[in-house]
This record gives C-alpha cells, structure tokens and sequence, in this order.
C-alpha cells in the first residue's frame, strides 16, 4: 500500500517510520528542505529512541522515501496523511494554517480517488474545512474527483513512540464512508492481525477523543498536584496518599505522580484549545481552566520552595538543575517546567548551571548562553547551593551522594519527582525538599 505522510516531525516521522516497518511504501514530506535532505542522509531531527536505526532499515529496504514535494507523490498514493503542527494561536485556539494548507495543495493536484487522513491533533469540525479547502480547489480547476477525509488521532508518548505506534492500546479513526473504511482498514490489517483494538466511528468523535484523553491526563497530573500541596500543609504523605487511591480499579495507578507540572506538545496545548473549542460554543470549560491554573502554579513551586528555605536570600547563589526535557527520553522542552524555573531564578538575581542527557542542545537554542551547562550531573553541582531536580532521567536516580554533597557549598536538594529517599539523605546531612510531604 502507497501512503504519503505530510510532516516528519514526532507524530510523521514516526507514523511514517513505522508504517514502513509493518510493509507500507511511504513518502514522507515536508516543505524544509534542509531536514529532508539530512533525512536522507539518514539524519534524524528529534530524539527518539531506535528511531534513527528503524529509518535506516527502512530506508535500505526501499519503502521509507522523502521529498518536499507533495504534488509529485499524489499520483502513487493512496492515502495522504497530515501530521503537521497545530500550534495554539494568540487566543490559545489551535492554528490550522498548516493544516489547510496541505488540503489546498491535495486539491490542486490530485487526479484520483484519495482518502485524506489528519493526523494532527485538531478541533472538532477541522475535517469540514479540510473537506472545504479541497473541493474548493477542485471547482476551480473545474474537475469532478472523489475524495474521503478522516481522522485518525495519534496517541504516541515521546520516548516510547514507536512501541505506542506498534502496540497500541487502540487505533481510533474517523470516517464517513464505507470506502474509507475500508482502505484504512487495509492499512492497519497488521495491527487488526495482532488483535489490537480499531476503533471506528465517526469523525468528530474522533477529533473529541484525542482532546479528551489529554485533557482528562492533564486533570490527573493537576488534581494529583493539588493533593499534594495540601497534603504538605496537613502532614500527610502523598506517595502513600497515591498508592491508596491507586489501588482503587475504578482509579487506577497512571498519572498519580506529582511533581513541579506538565509540559510538552500536547497537554498545554491541547487543554487551552479545548477549553477555547467550548467557549466558541458558548460553554465555560471549568475543571480544565482549573487544571491549566494549577499546572502554571505548579511550574512555581521548586522555586517557591527554594526561596522559603534561604528566607528570601537567594541573590547570588549558584544552583544546579538536573534535567531540562520536559519529560525522560527525548529532547523536547516546549513548556517545559525548567524553562518556568531558569527564567525565575535568572531573575532573581541566581547562576545557573544545568545538565541534561540529550536537551542541552534544545537548550541552548532555546535560551543560549544565559546559562552555563554542565559535562555531567556532578559538574553542576560545584560549590552550588541548592540542587533542582526537575526531569527523572534514569542516570538521576543513583548520584554519588558523597561526592555531591562534598562538592556542594550547602547540601540542599529540591526534587520535583519525588524519586528520592529522605531517610537516606537527612542522614547523609542533606536538607531535602520535595512535593506534597
């Protein structure tokens, strides 16, 4: 089967990769250059782990191809999917330009029967103006060309894509018309052969789904983070707090973890465009306007602490952050809390030093040099007063405590993931603070 996948960031290069691996011939494309051509040369533009070596594979194999130029391909394909980005617009709503933009591009090459797939994380009633753009671009050219869209969410973490693309918990797509059911059913055969869930139905179902799953994860990493701060004013231990109401089926144990706010692609955005998507309908979004002030407040709270400690003193100290990504296992730090910290301690007048497995780079791009960077988590911990641990990288887990604390000019540690024992480190005569006891 012939697909084409319009955009090689997380979501289409990975689809596009994996694909390929279950036997599809697909054409990635994206109107920078300068990224297809190092894709070409096998060069990956994220981090994501096996990625690069599933490309390569594929690549060789002959069924993982690259262009800029989505004419060119729509003749041999099937199925167009669009992975581009919708970031959110000023008002927070999602912008669609790009979006758009290839449905005018399909409609102004197309010359047969295509179903057009977004794959991008949009509002509902988005398929309606892809629908739109391209019959609008078929009456200008004043031709008659069946054509399906559909909507076909990704639910694939950062850090384990690939095993999320290849075994999922379910594949959701959107359709209105036995025809593009049944190419898309086609397409996901090996997923249906291995008894993976898809799920049909109908499209604004689909473009709801994706929404409500992150909104409804966003709200637990919130609510869990709520908890937490008040389980610190009434002496309670959220971490035994989590595994009592974790145990509970009807709740279950994933995102029960607090710690100093979500960041990333997709929760943020995704929580403001549904709440803007509502208020477009006239209805008020009240548990998500919560869940987005709770987590803006949380970005805060390591920083908080951290003044509290020193009384408010903290002009000229040296601190250390470990961690920069948003999350472990890639490099991606769109909102993430670091950012929130660096800009709050920078200005309070405090040197950074940071350290961080593989988004330094991001980082520096980000920010530059108005922070130093450290070879390893020790190096940043030279003559600091405090350390922030901020993302729960694995190497994070088992520090050297005595070589830290030696090198440090007071041993304070404030961890954002709760990952550390503090029996262990009061007795090795650390100040340790940590989220929600």
């Amino acid at each position: 089967m012939n697909i084409a996948i319009v955009g090689t960031g997380y979501v289409g290069l990975v689809s596009g990769t994996c694909f390929a691996e279950l036997g599809a011939n697909v054409t990635c494309v994206d109107v920078n250059t300068q990224k297809i051509e190092n894709l070409k040369r096998g060069e990956i533009p994220i981090y994501e782990p096996n990625l690069d070596s599933m490309v390569s594979r594929n690549m060789k194999a002959g069924r993982l191809h690259f262009t800029t130029d989505l004419a060119s391909v729509l003749d041999d394909v099937e199925v167009v999917f669009s992975a581009v980005g919708t970031p959110p617009d000023e008002d927070g709503s999602a912008d669609l330009r790009y979006v758009l933009e290839v449905a005018k591009t399909v409609g102004q090459h197309m010359n047969k029967y295509l179903v057009v797939v977004t794959k991008s994380t949009v509002p509902v009633g988005t398929a309606k103006k892809v629908k739109a753009a391209i019959q609008t671009e078929l009456d200008r050219r004043g031709v008659q060309i069946d054509f399906d869209v559909a909507s076909n969410p990704e639910f694939l973490k950062e850090g384990n894509a690939i095993d999320d693309f290849m075994k999922p918990d379910r594949v959701v797509v959107g359709v209105e018309s036995e025809k593009a059911k049944e190419l898309m059913t086609r397409l996901y055969k090996p997923m249906l052969l291995s008894n993976f869930r898809v799920i049909f139905m109908d499209i604004p179902s689909a473009e709801m789904t994706k929404y409500a799953a992150n909104s409804m994860l966003a709200t637990r990493i919130s609510f869990m983070n709520d908890i937490a701060n008040l389980c610190e004013l009434v002496g309670a231990d959220v971490n035994m707090v989590r595994k009592g109401i974790g145990t509970d089926s009807r709740i279950g144990s994933k995102f029960l973890y607090p710690g100093c706010g979500y960041g990333g692609s997709c929760f943020p955005k995704d929580v403001k465009a549904l709440i803007k998507t509502a208020a477009k309908n006239g209805y008020d979004m009240r548990v998500l306007n919560a869940v987005e002030t709770v987590n803006e407040d949380q970005k805060n709270i390591l920083f908080e602490k951290f003044k509290k400690h020193f009384g408010g003193n903290i002009r000229g100290k040296k601190v250390a952050i470990w961690g920069l990504a948003f999350k472990p296992e890639t490099d991606d730090m769109r909102e993430a809390p670091s950012l929130t910290l660096i800009d709050r301690l920078l200005k309070a007048g405090c040197k950074v030093c940071a350290y961080d497995p593989v988004a330094m780079g991001e980082c520096k791009r980000r920010i530059g040099d108005v922070i130093s960077y450290g070879k390893n988590m020790y190096d940043t911990v030279l003559d600091a007063d405090a350390i922030f641990h901020v993302t729960e990288w694995k190497e994070f887990r088992l520090p050297a405590w005595g070589v830290v604390k030696k090198t440090m000019k007071q041993p304070v540690i404030l961890d954002g993931r709760n990952i550390y024992d503090v029996k262990e480190l009061q007795d090795l005569g650390f100040v340790y603070h940590c989220i929600g006891k």
